[in-house]
């Protein structure tokens, strides 16, 4: 979620990211079943992440024993979860993990990566697509949308490993008690309750999803309606969800459809039914270096595990820190343990 040029436009590029971002707050998220693509399959051997991604260069097969590499992610629950992941994974194959883990926006991890500060990070298709990438139309196959970034990632030499299932897209969403109120099922419905409900038509936001073209300029572009700007308000990620659930100071607040306390909270999430919201899977993504020593291995490694991370699993973890307040690595190492991932 979030547009921008290509990396490879260099400073143009990422000034556009910047402006697009408003701020260097960039949480991923968005969309739901609406976007889901459920027609092809995603995760393990399906896709063919790492005889794609060989096009490039051969994945290496040596054994992480040894290995150093550094591990990043950007700096919301869902994130930090995937990185303590990576670091306990990686750490239990043998390697010795530097921890770079909450390093900030989705900026800030794009830039480390490019700029060979860390190895690795777990990064978004959609992010990819629409903001590294420039791209208006998303694909609404997960695999296609997933190949398409993989391919165009590999010419920047980054790696992609194949993708979960989940798909942590943005979305809007209703306390259970407004939606009683009013009665508003889908994004398409909103148009005529913002005309015909103007004082109750308030929305809160974080204040990338306000600017970008896969947010609410585009979503309101999509579906042909707009919020009065008056009525919107610029709240940080965390805060949305409550005031969404108190009504205070907003009937519909942007949500990320993985996060955990959309369930906590009880909030009743707008189905898009245009399906406008791209597709967010997420995959494991590594440097050149480290992909043509450590490739295969690495790919081996990644794919069970990615592939048991589905919405319900995902919001379930992500629930346990934004809800339960516990820490990532604590909900990671459980995770992991419970599974038979890690010894």
């Amino acid at each position: 979620m979030r547009h921008l040029p290509r990396i490879t436009a260099g400073a143009a590029g990422l000034a556009l990211l910047l402006t697009a971002c408003g701020a260097d707050d960039f949480d991923d998220g968005g969309g739901d079943d609406a976007a889901s693509g459920e027609a092809t399959d995603t995760g393990g051997a399906d896709t063919d992440g790492a005889d794609a991604a060989a096009e490039g260069v051969e994945p290496g097969t040596e054994s992480l024993d040894g290995a150093t590499i550094t591990v990043g992610s950007k700096d919301f629950d869902e994130q930090l979860i995937l990185g303590e992941i990576s670091k306990l994974l990686l750490e239990d194959a043998g390697a010795s993990v530097v921890d770079e883990i909450d390093l900030g926006s989705t900026f800030a991890a794009r830039e480390a990566l490019t700029g060979g500060q860390i190895d690795h990070y777990w990064e978004y298709t959609g992010t990819a697509w629409i903001e590294f990438y420039g791209e208006t139309e998303p694909i609404p196959d997960r695999v296609e949308q997933y190949e398409a970034v993989r391919d165009l990632e590999v010419g920047e030499g980054l790696y992609w490993l194949d993708p979960s299932p989940f798909n942590n897209t943005y979305g809007l969403a209703m306390s259970r008690e407004a939606h009683d109120e009013f009665g508003v099922d889908t994004l398409s419905e909103l148009g005529d309750f913002i005309e015909s409900n103007p004082d109750d038509a308030t929305l809160c936001v974080e204040s990338e999803f306000e600017a970008r073209s896969d947010g609410l300029p585009g979503m309101e572009a999509h579906y042909g309606y707009e919020f009065d700007p008056s009525n919107v308000s610029v709240l940080d990620t965390g805060v949305i969800y409550g005031a969404t659930a108190d009504r205070d100071p907003c009937t519909f607040g942007e949500i990320f459809t993985t996060d955990g306390r959309i369930a906590t909270l009880d909030l009743v999430v707008l189905e898009d039914d245009q399906a406008f919201f791209p597709l967010y899977n997420v995959s494991p993504v590594f440097v050149e270096d480290v992909y043509e020593q450590y490739g295969q291995t690495l790919a081996d490694l990644y794919a069970p595990v990615t592939e048991a991370l589905d919405d319900e699993t995902m919001a379930e973890l992500n629930a346990r820190v934004s809800s339960e307040n516990e820490r990532p690595i604590d909900v990671a190492r459980d995770w992991l343990t419970e599974n038979g991932f890690i010894g």
